[in-house]
């Protein structure tokens, strides 16, 4: 929990005084009584009434005070709510070694499949964007709100030779900025770069760089590290060992506070999707709960009569 005014806290101070005011009343009146009084004439002509009584009610009364205090203060607290809002570039490695069978039905045609599964689920008004990465890295639709666009650029990326991952971070920071540019007004949304690959960067710029560049834009990264460590392809009549490596992409995610993710098959990068997708459509929101603790403190101001009216025949 959170307060919205903390300042207005300092009146918490006053508990104590009041406490230790009515602490030295209580005091005073027992000296009073011990001096003009006698004792053994009114212990047989005043009725026994339990100490404790006297102290209920304000106990009650400064409990009272103490939620209307915290009240006045504005307590607020966390709620997840909606986000409606955000840019998400989602980079895929169509280098040769995502051609590897050890993902059915194949590395580059689950993640296919999960790619457009991830976008057709996410919130209307999220702008995606997709990049396609192998010995370079292209912008294949810039990001907006159509689907239809972003699913279709998917279905038309092209194999190639080796593997861009630094190039493919700096090309989608560079898509956010152009459209936070064009289309933001001054308010850019969130954004989040989704990165799959098996994770070795063979050319272009290098992981640190991109890890610094996308520090510098706030931007995280989160990765998916695709396949197995049993992998192979056959380029060119030899077959060719092709074994993840998640280190790469755990060095990327973790340095830009975004998140790294394993996917062994397709059922298993679905729900790693969903799990994106989740932490990106929600955001937390502080919500003033002052009217409970209002609630609380009248509860307790009438408790305090209550006992008051009771015992003693008058209002605290």
């Amino acid at each position: 929990m959170t307060f919205l005014s903390p300042e207005r806290l300092w009146l918490l101070t006053l508990i104590p005084l009041l406490a230790a005011a009515y602490a030295a009343m209580q005091l005073r009146r027992r000296r009073h009584t011990v001096r003009f009084t006698n004792l053994a004439l009114l212990s047989q002509v005043a009725p026994r009434r339990p100490g404790w009584r006297r102290h209920v009610a304000a106990a009650l009364f400064l409990s009272m005070i103490l939620l209307m205090v915290i009240g006045f203060a504005r307590p607020a607290t966390g709620v997840k709510v909606p986000r409606d809002r955000a840019t998400v570039m989602v980079a895929i490695d169509v280098s040769l070694s995502m051609m590897a069978r050890d993902v059915n039905p194949s590395r580059f045609e689950a993640a296919k499949a999960a790619a457009k599964k991830f976008i057709r689920d996410l919130p209307a008004r999220f702008n995606v964007g997709v990049v396609g990465f192998a010995g370079s890295a292209n912008l294949v639709a810039a990001p907006s709100t159509d689907r239809q666009a972003a699913i279709a650029s998917i279905d038309q990326l092209v194999m190639a030779k080796r593997t861009a991952i630094g190039e493919a971070v700096f090309t989608s920071l560079q898509a956010v900025r152009s459209f936070d540019a064009q289309a933001s007004q001054g308010d850019p949304p969130p954004a989040h770069i989704v990165l799959l690959s098996d994770g070795d960067n063979t050319t272009g710029r290098s992981v640190p760089e991109a890890v610094d560049a996308a520090r510098a834009s706030h931007i995280p990264v989160s990765t998916i590290a695709f396949g197995t460590p049993y992998g192979t392809v056959d380029i060119e009549g030899e077959t060719t060992s092709v074994s993840v490596n998640k280190e790469t992409l755990r060095m990327l995610a973790e340095g830009t506070e975004g998140k790294p993710y394993e996917a062994a098959d397709a059922d298993q990068l679905s729900d790693v999707y969903a799990n994106i997708g989740s932490s990106l459509g929600w955001k937390i929101e502080h919500r003033d709960v002052s009217a409970r603790f209002t609630g609380l403190a009248l509860l307790f101001a009438l408790a305090a009569g209550g006992a008051s009216l009771v015992w003693f025949n008058r209002l605290p």
